[in-house]
């Protein structure tokens, strides 16, 4: 049997999918950088070895599954080149995989990973479904009906993808270190469109997807009149968010979510759209929705004193302010302070004032330095001048998070796709030694 290796297996993606493969007996390994990142606890619960970077890792025999952030110039890389081993990319090989089962793409510039992780744990209760979530979650299940995946736009990825389905959340400009504007992000899931086998659930409440063209019907779901599924009647209680929802006009059932935000709805509307088109058992999809316990760093909270402390993966002025709606929402009573970390200084140069806009949604806001990537370790702009734009905010460091003690009675979100986890973690403990 073929063993497969890893290069960057602590990758979202990368993680997620090793981990399909070991649930399926398939013999798994894998190598990355020793620091330590959130997803390789899946791996390390399910016994998936991860080694340090070493070309000797690379032994004959072995298919070689590669992260698209490590260039062909990786030692571990040349070294299957010498040995003529098999190299695939992380996302030609899924899009291999996929042809196995009924597969359904979830892609968007925001909501994509909640609404992955919502539409597996809804499909998974009614028929065998595996999965891969871009918060480093897979499962694999022999014999699935399903295969439910994230498909991300960066780099235009998602086009080694032909789905039979697609949910599309939004279109809006983000990674400006390689789209050039919003329109060459809306060209991306124009082509990604056209390669959808059956049927596409789209939000027609988005400014862009209503002129998406596709050679497979076209289902909208939103708020607003002339959508196909629409959302009426939103009530929100300390539980979650319950709402009807109208099928072309028509009363087709009640359903309620144990979250809250605008934003999961929508993400629970194209879901519920998808379920129904496939024909499940409404009622089976009603009690899913309700007992969906979210994703990682996807508003993960936990109770510490008289604070809620938020962990969020939030990167994009969008996504802040959907974040901070769910908190108002869910804690009407309470204080909401941001604790900001973001992410490249490219996407902080490109959407300065609009950084400034959704944090300044919050009651008060903290920012820490600017996270690089491995694209792009400085650039032309520093945290002060987004701080400049925001009334009130304050810098933190990981030895200055005690400040937070301060706001008794709030909800504090630590928000960002960095090491922001890392000043969560300093202000936990700076409240253990209080």
């Amino acid at each position: 049997m073929t063993a497969y290796h890893f290069v960057g297996i602590k990758g979202s993606g990368m993680s997620a999918l090793a981990q399909i493969l070991h649930d399926m007996n398939i013999e798994v390994q894998g190598s990355d950088y020793e620091k330590q990142f959130f997803t390789q606890l899946a791996l390390e619960k399910a016994g998936i070895k991860i080694l340090p970077f070493n070309e000797e890792n690379i032994q004959p025999g072995m298919t070689i599954i590669a992260g698209n952030a490590f260039p062909d110039s990786h030692p571990e890389i040349m070294k299957a080149k010498e040995l003529d081993l098999p190299i695939i990319r992380y996302h030609r090989f899924l899009g291999d995989f996929m042809k196995n089962y009924i597969s359904v793409a979830v892609t968007g510039a925001h909501g994509k990973t909640s609404t992955t992780g919502l539409l597996a744990h809804v499909m998974g209760g009614v028929k065998p479904t595996s999965f891969l979530i871009g918060d480093g979650t897979g499962k694999g299940i022999v014999n699935s009906d399903y295969f439910v995946f994230e498909a991300c736009e960066y780099r235009r990825h998602f086009l080694s993808y032909y789905p039979d389905y697609a949910i599309m959340t939004n279109i809006d400009f983000d990674h400006p270190d390689y789209y050039a504007n919003v329109e060459d992000v809306f060209e991306a899931f124009q082509t990604m469109a056209l390669q959808v086998n059956k049927g596409i659930i789209a939000c027609g409440d988005d400014e862009h997807l209503p002129h998406i063209q596709a050679k497979v019907p076209v289902i909208f779901y939103g708020f607003a009149e002339g959508n196909d599924f629409q959302a009426k009647n939103v009530s929100v209680t300390p539980d979650g968010t319950t709402f009807d929802v109208h099928v072309r006009n028509n009363y087709y059932d009640t359903f309620t979510i144990p979250t809250f935000g605008k934003h999961n709805v929508l993400n629970a509307l194209g879901v519920i759209a998808l379920c129904k088109y496939e024909n499940l058992d409404t009622e089976a999809v009603k009690a899913q929705l309700r007992t969906f316990g979210g994703v990682k760093r996807r508003f993960s909270e936990k109770e510490i004193g008289s604070q809620i402390i938020i962990d969020d993966y939030a990167h994009h002025p969008t996504e802040i302010s959907a974040t901070v709606d769910s908190a108002r929402q869910k804690y009407p009573e309470r204080e909401v302070v941001a604790v900001f970390q973001p992410h490249t200084f490219s996407r902080t140069q490109a959407f300065l004032d609009e950084f400034a806009d959704s944090l300044n949604l919050a009651d008060k806001v903290y920012l820490c330095e600017i996270f690089g990537s491995a694209r792009e370790h400085q650039g032309k702009l520093s945290i002060e001048d987004l701080q400049g734009k925001i009334p009130g905010a304050e810098l933190i460091t990981e030895d200055s998070t005690s400040i937070l003690q301060k706001h008794d009675n709030s909800v504090v979100l630590f928000m960002g796709a960095g090491d922001i986890q890392k000043f969560q973690a300093a202000y936990e403990h700076s409240l253990q030694v209080k």
